[in-house]
């Protein structure tokens, strides 16, 4: 396989947007978890805490996606510049390990995703409970 230096590139706007998505489920966690503490703090509800503790969770996957996929466009830019100073061969195992930690990231987003949908599923059956009683 002919690799050259457009080929890593290739990955910077996906990983870019990417990086983009996971920031914004971490804001949009974050705000979560400022708004149930004080909701804890006035209740004292077990379905909050718990709610917390399932957001503690999501909150270090997000984490762990961010950090495998900057380690990913790190190793982009470190492939592109193995290539451009000659080392192919070294620069297709850099461009394969950049490949895998996209992956290790990717997989920890699916993760991610569905904790929080058993938690919305939790959300909805503890409503229905509420509304048939």
């Amino acid at each position: 396989m002919e690799i050259t230096l457009t080929t890593p590139a290739l990955l910077f706007p996906a990983i870019s947007l990417l990086l983009l998505a996971y920031t914004n489920r971490f804001m949009a966690l974050a705000n979560l978890i400022r708004s149930l503490k004080s909701r804890y703090a006035s209740t004292h509800s077990h379905l909050v805490y718990g709610q917390i503790e399932n957001l503690r969770i999501r909150l270090v996957l997000i984490r762990n996606m961010q950090a495998f996929g900057i380690a990913s466009m790190f190793g982009c830019v470190f492939c592109m510049f193995i290539l451009f100073a000659g080392y192919n061969t070294v620069g297709k195992y850099t461009f394969g390990l950049s490949l895998l930690l996209l992956m290790i990231s990717l997989a920890l987003a699916l993760r991610e995703i569905k904790i929080s949908v058993k938690a919305l599923e939790l959300e909805l059956n503890d409503l229905e409970e509420t509304s048939v009683q």
